[in-house]
Formats: C-alpha cells, structure tokens, sequence
C-alpha cells in the first residue's frame, strides 16, 4: 500500500510538471491558448487524465489530460508544434537525470545511520523509495510518449517528416488509432505469456525475441531500464557516488 501511495504521489507531479512544460514551450513560441485555458499551472488536479494516471501508477508509464496548442499563433507552425510535443518528455528526462542523482546522494547518506526507531527508519525509506519512483515514472513517461502514435507526443514530431497528405489522414483516424493502441496496451502483455509458454517459440532465440516483445510494456520496461542504467552510471563517475 506504501508503494501505491507513493507512486501515485510521485505521479500527480510528474504529470503536472510534464503538461506543464507543454504549455510553457508554447507560450515562450507566442501561443497562450494553455494560459488561457488555465493549464500553465504546476497544480496536477487541472492536467488529470484518470486512465493515464491509473497506468502510470501501476505500469509506471501513462498520459495526463493534452494541454491545449493553437499552432496558428505559431511563426513557424510544423517545427514550433514539434517543439511543444518534445518539451514534455524532455523536461521527464531532465528530472529523470537529475532525480537519479538524488536517489545515489539519498541511498548512501542513509546507508552510514544507525535508526533509534522504526518510526525514522520507515520514514527515511519512503524518501528513498520517493525519489526512486520518480525517477521510474519519469523515464516511464518519456519513453511511453517518445512513440510516434497519435495521440502521443511523439506523433506530433511526425508533422515534420511525413508528407502533409499523409500526416492528415494519421491524424483523421487519431482516435481510431489511439483505441487500438489502447487494446494492443492492455493484452499485449497477456499474449506474450501466452507466446512464451509455447516450446517451439520459447527455445528459438528469434522467435522469443518476437513474441517478448509484441508486448509495448516489455519494450519500454527494458528501454527504461536501459536508460536508467546509463543515467546512475554516469553519476557513479563522480568519486563521492
């Protein structure tokens, strides 16, 4: 239950922040249709989605409520729009950084105490664990968002690339393409254990390779593990870490 509360504490302001940083990157790019709307604002009740939020509480990868961008109040609306998409999960990577720090600093300060009482103890535990689900969720985050499937952040980068034909007709099927999405999200998973209790496709490297990873939340887990090991092995360079 400890982890629970947590998490989802660490959660309401991670998405906060991340909203946040949408609708700031915006307003510096001259639209201030977020900060008229009320979503410039770091309070995390106001960018609330309450599926995305579930997700990122128990997967540790999610979405908050879209802030809303007018690209017409952009100068250069195609690469301005990009730019907003990619401020969310940049600022998650920045505290994702900075967070891994502050868990290494946390975890050996408290390794040298001697605890008179639970009380501390568990206290100090839950600072440390804290600072560690902040640091997952954020990557989480970052990376669930980085894929370049509307309605996620990432699709909006695809402006730039795609031809603009075939940009719209991505972006008329939005919500199709976001239900599917939704379902491949939640049986993904469950049809890989499946897969994987299959002998022929168990023991053959490639097809176990495949079948891991029809699962989106096997190849973001492993991406943010991956991720996070160059983050806390980068701190470690320093010699008091």
């Amino acid at each position: 239950m400890n982890g629970i509360i947590l998490s989802a504490l660490a959660t309401l302001i991670i998405l906060a922040i991340h909203e946040f940083f949408h609708g700031y990157a915006a307003y510096l790019l001259g639209d201030d249709t977020a900060k008229n709307s009320g979503r410039l604002t770091l309070n995390p009740l106001n960018h609330l989605d309450p599926i995305g939020a579930l997700c990122m509480v128990f997967f540790h990868f999610g979405w908050a409520k879209p802030v809303p961008v007018n690209p017409r109040n952009f100068k250069n609306p195609k690469r301005d729009f990009a730019l907003v998409a990619l401020a969310g999960p940049a600022s998650n990577l920045i505290m994702a950084f900075i967070s891994a720090f502050l868990y290494l600093i946390l975890r050996k300060s408290l390794s040298g105490i001697i605890f008179d009482n639970n009380f501390t103890y568990n206290l100090a535990q839950n600072a440390l664990l804290l600072v560690f689900y902040f640091h997952i969720i954020n990557l989480g985050l970052a990376i669930f968002n980085l894929i370049p499937i509307p309605p996620l952040d990432g699709s909006r980068v695809l402006n730039v690339l795609l031809p603009p034909r075939l940009y719209f007709k991505l972006m008329e099927n939005e919500r199709r393409i976001y239900f599917i999405f939704l379902g491949w999200l939640l049986v993904g998973n469950y049809v890989s254990s499946l897969l994987l209790k299959i002998t022929l496709i168990a023991n053959n490297k490639v097809l176990s390779f495949i079948a891991t990873y029809i699962s989106i939340p096997n190849i973001i887990t492993d991406l943010m593990m991956w991720v996070s090991d160059l983050m806390i092995k980068f701190w470690q360079l320093l010699p008091f870490l």
